[in-house]
């Protein structure tokens, strides 16, 4: 097959850097003049309550008016923006309006006449994509002639990385997002990510590197400053390229490797042209997933909280059935107990998330977090004295008042006020002038 193009571009300037990348790949060469576009950025996470790193997890406003202009450039004057953010409440439709104020996407429309639309308050269609896997996307991206996908430069702790297919996950409404999380050791997170890509539109992606993330894909991750941009019409080579970038064999990334054999290709590079940049020069290993341990009772922990010598709970690392709301509430969960932690053991006490763990024998309190969890285990012998936390997701108080009936007396607080605590980490970056908030600002 002829190659594919592949651009790596140094982020220099606004608007020359992503004109620059755009144009070594050839990325709008299927863009019809005069057609419908739709633009997925990536905004993974967002919180009206604090300002919080929003580096190398959320798709830089500086790339997202610079392609909007190309566009333009291009005659493209219907030009939709479309994203569904995770939110803990179905009905908070205000988090995601104040992302897009806050990103100067209002400006957008005035300086541009884009459209922006809150996926999830929008129409679905559910597409075969083969398989007997079928998912229910965004009409608006659906009915585009073009789409223009702008992921950021990130690992994940799941996927390995989230880079243009995986970013194409917010187009999906939250059934099939939690569908893709399968318990089925074969049709699981990996196969079915593989495929989002399939039936849609064209699609151009530019992978957004200014900042790039390691240990994502959120705020608890580590922000490096990358200063790179990678292109291509080809999705599975983009990312290809982009896994390679961040230090990681695509052989090595599940849902590449699926998305290669699906389409009868290598999931090397053989058939890929790199322009701009050597990979060799310009890349950088990131790692993807957090690590877990025992501590001096065997019990499995996250490996700080093993290290700080918590005893009597056992945590087990998350799997890949672990949907997004109920990761969210894991990571909130794991801190509230580190921090109620007062140096006695707890009465061994076991906690199980996802679609598939199953209780350790023994155990004389087993918490399970989760609808999916507490309707696997809800009967299972090995359970000594069960404590559900139901919900799909759970909800706070529910959680608060199992961990306080299992013993351990967390701090309520720590949960009141979760939309503040991606503020914390911003004191990481403090003083350090890369790390810039005008890069998430668009002027008049």
């Amino acid at each position: 097959m002829t190659p594919s193009i592949v651009s790596i571009v140094p982020y220099e300037k606004p608007f020359e850097s992503v004109r620059r990348a755009i144009e070594l790949s050839n990325g709008f060469a299927n863009l019809p003049r005069g057609g419908k576009v739709f633009i997925k950025p990536n905004i993974v996470f967002w919180t009206r309550a604090v300002a919080f790193p929003k580096w190398g997890m959320i798709t830089t406003s500086r790339v997202m008016e610079d392609t909007v202009a190309m566009l333009t450039d291009y005659g493209i004057t219907d030009i939709t923006i479309g994203e569904g953010t995770v939110v803990m409440d179905p009905k908070d439709t205000q988090t995601q309006r104040h992302a897009y104020q806050s990103l100067g996407y209002d400006t957008l429309k005035k300086k541009y006449g884009v459209n922006t639309v809150n996926i999830l308050e929008r129409p679905f269609r559910k597409i075969d994509l083969g398989d007997d896997v079928t998912l229910k996307f965004n009409v608006d991206a659906l009915d585009s002639d073009f789409i223009v996908d702008l992921p950021v430069l990130k690992t994940h702790n799941q996927t390995v990385v989230s880079l243009g297919i995986k970013n194409l996950k917010g187009l999906i409404d939250i059934p099939s997002r939690k569908k893709c999380h399968s318990a089925d050791p074969i049709r699981n997170l990996h196969f079915r990510v593989a495929r989002l890509a399939d039936r849609l539109p064209p699609v151009f992606t530019l992978i957004d590197g200014i900042y790039s993330l390691e240990r994502g894909p959120a705020f608890d991750g580590h922000v490096r400053r990358s200063n790179l941009l990678v292109a291509s019409a080809d999705i599975l080579a983009v990312d290809k390229v982009g896994s390679t970038l961040l230090g990681i064999d695509p052989a090595r990334v599940p849902h590449l490797a699926f998305a290669a054999e699906n389409h009868h290709r290598s999931i090397d590079l053989s058939e890929i042209r790199v322009v701009g940049e050597p990979i060799e020069k310009v890349a950088s290993p990131h790692q993807y997933d957090f690590e877990w341990g025992e501590n001096k009772r065997g019990e499995l922990l996250p490996l700080p909280l093993a290290s700080s010598g918590i005893e009597g709970i056992s945590y087990p690392k998350y799997d890949l059935s672990l949907c997004t709301y109920c990761s969210f509430l894991n990571g909130l969960i794991l801190s509230s107990i580190r921090a109620a932690w007062k140096g006695s053991p707890w009465e061994d006490i076991e906690v199980l998330t996802g679609k598939m763990m199953t209780p350790t024998p023994g155990r004389k309190k087993t918490i399970l977090l989760g609808k999916c969890m507490s309707k696997l285990n809800k009967n299972h012998p090995d359970i000594n004295e069960v404590i559900f936390i139901k919900g799909c997701p759970p909800k706070i108080p529910d959680i608060i008042e199992a961990l306080h009936r299992s013993g351990i007396q967390v701090d309520p607080s720590v949960f009141e006020q979760y939309d503040r605590l991606p503020g914390a980490f911003m004191r990481r970056y403090e003083g350090k002038p890369e790390f810039d908030e005008q890069f998430f600002n668009i002027l008049d």
